[in-house]
């Protein structure tokens, strides 16, 4: 690139109008001459789906219909047979998406437009005869349906995800039907060759980038703060502020679709892919959580002597105990297993410590009002809202159950095929998700799987199919 593009990017909604009310929402419209709006909502694969409107039916209709089939379609849209024979029926019935008027906020990149997620209502019946509510098949709603139990616990919790990524040359295609290659580093006008962890000067380079995304960021109430080189060429994390956990999954799920967005706008991409590359570490997505009384706002995971509370370790032992029957969330692709197979600062097994980055489950240093819990199993490829719901659950599952740690935990399985084995047999797993939900998942997955099996290399798959999805 010989200059940089100028990008306009969306200021955010003012203050007095952000989107709580539908009422607001439409008066902002008028305010900011918005003349589209989207509706998007995330299926299972995390990949953002919905309808654009002009601002005139968004009025009249509150929302859309879309097929149900959103929530039976692999990660690049493809629709397994035995999910629309077995699970969907073949007629597609709709599903109504309702707006979330808290999430009401300009699209940063696309000049008179707006965008809100929705959850989604109504249901069909399976050609088995089955009746399935819509919502339990949507990952936001899924997490809803958690925290729910959280607030029945007269509980809070506050998350702060920590997400990494990869900047990349876009693959160029070969010639015939064969896979494009996989992407080199690129730094703009300059090849990252070697590792420069934390480097301002490898930064640098990418400051337009950066200052783009985080503009658009603004606009979308992300909360972001602030970002640095990862341990490996062209590797980026972000950090963002703590907030609750739906907010923070819907500021997750908006961040990769709008890093995606910026960097093709500059001529590069930016990856979720969770291992991009053989050699060198992966990419993850960190979870920080702490747990509070909602009214009082004391921090749960500390006794009243500043040191750390049963209520914790309890918290850990039940993210152990589900680990293995949850590794098909938190690692969604076969891709996501060579973390684990080569683990260089990606645990293999559901292990926790103090301040100690080689376990799953870390305790950071911190003082009695931030004492929190690190998940570090995630992939940066993983759905925030599934991810979520299961570590919320588990947690509470463990604090219910008054479990302890162990200090050796079972090995996490190392292949998709097995952790899906261990998903879709669990009865706790089937009892929290619902089995509609663990039977769509699985058979999407496995679908997934087989195609990738089926070309001549699973990287080169890995990287046509979830370069841009993951």
């Amino acid at each position: 690139m010989s200059a940089y593009p100028t990008i306009t990017v969306a200021e955010p909604f003012p203050a007095s109008h952000t989107g709580h009310a539908e009422n607001e929402a439409l008066h902002v419209c008028q305010l900011r001459d918005i003349r589209s709006v989207e509706c998007a909502l995330s299926d299972l694969a995390s990949v953002a789906r919905g309808k654009i409107q002009t601002t005139a039916e968004f009025a009249e209709q509150r929302g859309t219909r879309l097929p149900s089939i959103i929530f039976g379609t692999t990660v690049v849209g493809g629709e397994p047979r035995s999910v629309y024979e077995d699970l969907i029926p073949c007629t597609y019935p709709d599903v109504a998406l309702t707006p979330d008027w808290s999430t009401f906020a300009p699209d940063p990149l696309i000049a008179h437009r707006a965008t809100v997620l929705c959850d989604v209502g109504g249901g069909f019946t399976t050609p088995k005869g089955v009746a399935v509510e819509a919502a339990s098949l949507s990952p936001r709603s899924i997490l809803k349906r958690v925290l729910k139990r959280l607030d029945e616990r007269g509980l809070a919790a506050l998350v702060a995800p920590e997400l990494e990524f990869f900047l990349v040359a876009i693959p160029a295609a070969r010639q015939g039907t064969s896979l494009p290659p996989a992407p080199s580093p690129f730094h703009l006008n300059v090849r990252e060759s070697f590792i420069d962890i934390f480097s301002l000067e490898r930064t640098s380079a990418f400051e337009p980038f950066f200052t783009t995304l985080f503009a658009a960021c603004r606009a979308q109430r992300i909360p972001v703060t602030g970002f640095s080189h990862e341990a490996a060429a062209s590797q980026y994390e972000v950090n963002f502020a703590p907030a609750a956990p739906l907010a923070q999954a819907d500021a997750v799920f908006r961040f990769k679709r709008l890093a995606r967005d910026v960097a093709l706008r500059y001529g590069f991409a930016a990856t979720f892919l969770a291992k991009p590359y053989v050699e060198g570490p992966g990419s993850g997505m960190h979870w920080h959580m702490s747990m509070q009384q909602r009214d009082s706002g004391r921090n749960v995971f500390s006794g009243a002597d500043g040191a750390a509370s049963a209520e914790l370790l309890a918290f850990v032992a039940g993210m152990q105990r589900h680990a293995l029957a949850t590794t098909a969330l938190i690692a969604p692709y076969q891709n996501s297993y060579m973390r684990f197979q080569k683990h260089e600062a990606a645990p293999a097994a559901a292990s926790w410590g103090q301040d100690d980055r080689s376990v799953a489950f870390r305790i950071p240093v911190s003082n009695a009002a931030n004492r929190r819990i690190e998940n570090r199993l995630p992939g940066a490829d993983a759905n925030p809202y599934l991810l979520l719901a299961s570590m919320i659950a588990a947690g509470l599952d463990g604090m219910d159950r008054r479990l302890e740690p162990t200090s050796s935990p079972d090995p996490l399985p190392l292949s998709l095929d097995a952790a899906l084995e261990a998903f879709r047999h669990d009865d706790w797993t089937r009892a929290l998700f619902g089995v509609p939900f663990v039977d769509t998942y699985d058979a999407l997955k496995r679908h997934e799987l087989a195609q990738r099996e089926q070309a001549s290399s699973g990287l080169e798959w890995d990287i046509a199919n979830l370069l841009h999805h993951a």
